[in-house]
């Protein structure tokens, strides 16, 4: 019996297939051929970054040698910071980035870089004593003398360390903040550093500046002078240098150190501030005040510093006999404010020194300019605050006699003491240029030359 009319019916006959869906199908089969055998092979992996020609690490390093040759700095720093992107694992781009950046006063970045070389390899003297010289140079003198003791007992031979150590000391002694021994250990471990490398670059600067410290300034200038020849391109060696001729009265000699140091660093104010005082010694007061608001402009990220150069420039325009402008400048030294560009200035705490001398030549050019309410109570207040220096004791008393003068309708005489400076009047006592007393500016910034990346540890007597 057969099932007629059903689907099931064995006897129903299959459709006909189309001849279009062959032809597509041909088609599709041979697109997929074409992508396997022509498209896959050039393409890479999905999903994955594709590879872009890249520098080689010692392409920068040229670069940046180039760059020093030249004296450009920040170039140099720029292209290094672009060699260790192309190999961060190498311990001497940290090394040799780390002492640019000493070189242009950048002290905390330079002791990230350290740190970065010290993670690479704990166990480097050189790395150590890098850190400890950034550290110490930022005015962290704790962590910088552990890191520099650790310099020398990892390499008893790294001369390089013991001229850190001899600097940092002396630095931090200058400052009022070792003991009674720490000059003593400075001029040792100087003395360490001469035993070890005797013509190496570190050990002359850090020779110079122990002998400039102690007031041997005529040995210091050779010291520095040694330096430099080694190494021209080091900003803080001409300053160096300046400072010494300056301190001998060496004056041309002192400028011409001091604007090779401010093309090296243009950002360093320490330069322009020292040739202001180097113009302000020579009695010529005009240059001297250019120089000072030059000086300001830099705006220095220390506010101690920043304040004193409203002190100097206010000072220079008090020995040219112009109090209006010397009043501001110096009410921004002492009382804090802000100056004309809208930069915050923090005022400066009374105390013996340059600061006391800011303070007196502040209430002097008030009570010249008839303003004895403020005058008299600077008087009192430097009476109070510094009994112990002679000079600010005798300013002191003069501010009042000029405003007894005034008062009585009388003009103040000249007389009284024989040491007054060219540009100071009447009985004024002269703002004192006092032997190198660093406690208000960080003007002294001693800095080493580059660690070339193939540098060993050990450092190469020259």
């Amino acid at each position: 019996m057969y099932l007629r009319g059903s689907k099931w019916s064995v006897s129903h006959r299959k459709k006909r297939a189309n001849p279009w869906n062959i032809v597509i199908l041909v088609l599709l089969i041979g697109v997929g051929i074409y992508v396997n055998q022509v498209v896959v092979p050039s393409t890479g992996p999905l999903f994955i970054p594709t590879n872009t020609p890249t520098r080689a690490p010692e392409s920068f390093i040229t670069d940046a040698e180039s760059a020093l040759k030249e004296g450009k700095l920040e170039p140099a720093i720029k292209a290094y910071q672009l060699a260790i992107q192309a190999n961060p694992k190498n311990v001497n781009l940290h090394l040799t980035l780390a002492q640019l950046l000493i070189d242009t006063s950048k002290y905390a970045d330079a002791v990230k870089e350290a740190e970065n070389a010290l993670l690479l390899n704990p166990n480097n003297s050189m790395a150590s004593a890098v850190l400890g010289y950034a550290q110490g140079l930022g005015g962290d003198y704790l962590p910088a003398i552990g890191s520099l003791q650790k310099a020398m007992t990892q390499d008893s031979q790294n001369a390089t360390a013991f001229a850190y150590y001899a600097e940092i000391l002396a630095l931090e002694s200058s400052e009022g903040k070792g003991d009674l021994g720490t000059m003593d250990k400075a001029v040792a471990a100087s003395h360490q550093a001469v035993t070890l490398a005797p013509n190496a670059l570190e050990t002359h600067s850090a020779r110079g500046l122990v002998l400039e410290l102690t007031g041997n300034y005529p040995e210091a200038v050779h010291e520095f002078e040694a330096a430099v020849a080694l190494d021209p391109n080091v900003a803080s060696l001409h300053l160096a240098l300046g400072r010494n001729y300056k301190y001998t009265n060496q004056l041309e000699k002192a400028i011409e150190e001091f604007n090779k140091a401010a093309t090296l660093n243009p950002s360093d104010p320490n330069p322009t501030f020292y040739i202001s005082k180097t113009y302000g010694a020579a009695g010529e007061f005009a240059k001297a005040i250019q120089y000072a608001e030059q000086a300001i402009k830099t705006k220095p990220d220390d506010p101690v510093f920043f304040a004193s150069l409203f002190g100097n420039l206010g000072t220079l325009y008090y020995k040219n006999h112009d109090y209006k402008n010397a009043i501001s400048a110096l009410r921004l030294a002492v009382r804090g404010g802000n100056d004309t560009d809208g930069n915050k200035v923090v005022g400066l705490n009374l105390d013996y020194g340059t600061t006391a001398g800011y303070y007196y030549i502040y209430g002097l050019a008030l009570a010249r300019d008839s303003q004895c309410g403020e005058a008299l109570q600077l008087s009192q207040l430097i009476t109070q605050g510094v009994p112990n220096d002679d000079t600010a004791q005798f300013n002191a008393q003069e501010i009042i006699n000029i405003c007894k003068n005034l008062s009585d309708n009388v003009t103040a005489t000249p007389g009284g003491k024989d040491t007054l400076e060219p540009g100071l009047t009447a009985t004024a006592r002269p703002f004192p240029t006092p032997k190198p007393t660093f406690t208000l500016a960080p003007t002294i910034t001693p800095t080493r030359t580059r660690v070339p990346s193939a540098t060993p540890t050990k450092p190469v007597k020259k």
